[in-house]
């Protein structure tokens, strides 16, 4: 990775030296008489400030450093952690994981991921780019943000405050077998969240933006407006009777959709046999329109990698395709449980996208006609193993494909399995905000009941 040496110079150590951590601490659990094991050794950087009402509230700095490691004796295993990487704490902790392994039970599935699986060619996916902003000039972009949130209606009465973070992060995984890997990223973020009042209406609302430059981040004033409109527009929410309309998703909340689809394909829930869409792969399960894309690779990316948290190499696939899903997300215990072969999705997903339609959200809305926009979720009332979906919001009764008043204290209510087939339309609104990039999602039906009945 080009000016690695000198960029990890920022950190206490170079990446080279976390390297030759891992491999001492493997050399460790050799000597011990495991007889695999695998090492991870990470630093972390950062700053945050914090203003509200134009003060400053708080200036943290962080500066973390770790060492994990997981011995197997056979088909025994135990794990450690230490956050102090002398000498002798690593040889304790190395001893620490081999004493909790020979008290554990055989697990024929549990070892280290398949050395054909592992990443050999390591592309530098551009994703370390230190933020040099002094904390005074931090204060100022927070104060500059919240300003923009409080000027952005008349009814912007009080804040919770504006907020800059900074953070860049080292790290180098190393296994025994053969692999040993790692590189720096970054990871810097804008927030403000703010309160409107009219009469004996209060509402709050935020917005935020982050990427792993600090040059791709929206301008404080955008975030600000942004988090101000929307407090605002909450307020004198009114009603709505029990009823089965469409019901949009916008961007930001439509990604937690995906995220329920990832869950109940991922292997943990597979293998436990607590997923509504068991036995899915090669089926359709959602509506023809959708079309998911796994991308890892992406340069810059809020969540590219080029390995897992196992070191198997990552690849661009197709997830969903015409609403068929297309395979599973899996880690090596996962996969060997199922019969299968890990996905690379140690640790997660990478970067999902998708595919999206060419109407905005207020094409949506007027395709949705009359139904409800939702804009907030409240609660957790999600059952995987059946798919039953019931979470209270707060959002925006739509009449004749316009917004007419907001709604607050309603309950939406459905099953993930016929919502994802119930999917009418994916806006262009396309937010760039985590690991999953994706616009409004109108679902044709849903029950929204309102709390007072």
């Amino acid at each position: 990775m080009n000016d690695l040496t000198e960029r990890g110079s920022r950190f206490s150590y170079t990446l080279d030296e976390l390297k030759g951590l891992s491999e001492e601490v493997l050399s460790l659990a050799k000597a011990a008489g495991a007889s695999s094991a695998e090492a991870e050794v990470s630093l972390g950087i950062g700053q945050n400030v914090s203003v509200r009402m134009g003060e400053t509230e708080t200036i943290e700095y962080n500066r973390d450093k770790g060492m994990s490691v997981t011995v197997y004796f056979g088909q025994q295993k135990g794990h450690a952690s230490t956050s102090d990487l002398s000498l002798q704490a690593l040889k304790d902790t190395v001893a620490a994981a081999c004493n909790i392994a020979r008290y554990t039970a055989q697990d024929e599935f549990c070892g280290l991921a398949d050395p054909a699986l592992l990443a050999r060619d390591i592309p530098d996916l551009d994703l370390y780019h230190p933020w040099d902003i002094s904390v005074d000039d931090a204060l100022a972009l927070a104060v500059e943000c919240e300003q923009a949130a409080r000027g952005a209606d008349p009814r912007i009465a009080n804040s919770e405050g504006a907020s800059v973070s900074t953070y860049e992060g080292l790290f180098s995984y190393a296994n025994s077998n053969g692999f040993n890997a790692g590189y720096p990223s970054s990871r810097h973020g804008l927030s403000c969240s703010v309160i409107a009042e009219a009469g004996e209406s209060m509402q709050r609302d935020y917005w935020y933006t982050s990427a792993r430059h600090a040059g791709e981040l929206d301008s404080a004033r955008a975030v600000g407006l942004r988090a101000g409109e929307r407090a605002a527009r909450r307020l004198n929410p009114g009603r709505v009777k029990t009823c089965q309309v469409p019901v949009l998703f916008e961007a930001p909340l439509a990604s937690g959709l995906v995220s329920h689809l990832i869950s109940a394909i991922s292997g943990g829930s597979l293998y436990r046999k607590s997923s509504f869409l068991l036995d899915s792969l090669g089926k359709q399960v959602m509506s023809p329109l959708m079309n998911i894309e796994e991308l890892p690779h992406v340069p810059r990316g809020l969540a590219s990698s080029p390995f897992d948290n196992e070191g198997v190499a990552t690849h661009s696939r197709t997830l969903v395709k015409n609403g068929v899903l297309e395979g599973y997300m899996l880690g090596s215990y996962s996969a060997r449980k199922l019969g299968m072969q890990s996905t690379g999705n140690a640790g997660g997903n990478h970067n999902l996208v998708i595919q999206h339609g060419e109407l905005d959200q207020a094409g949506l809305l007027k395709t949705m006609g009359t139904g409800l926009l939702v804009t907030e979720l409240l609660g957790h009332g999600i059952n995987l193993v059946t798919g039953d979906y019931s979470r209270g919001a707060a959002g925006f009764w739509v009449e004749n494909g316009v917004i007419a008043y907001p709604v607050e204290e309603i309950t939406i209510a459905g099953n993930l399995a016929e919502m994802f087939m119930n999917i009418v339309a994916v806006g262009s609104d396309v937010l760039v905000q985590g690991s999953k990039q994706t616009g409004s999602i109108l679902i044709e039906r849903m029950t929204v009941a309102s709390g007072e009945e």
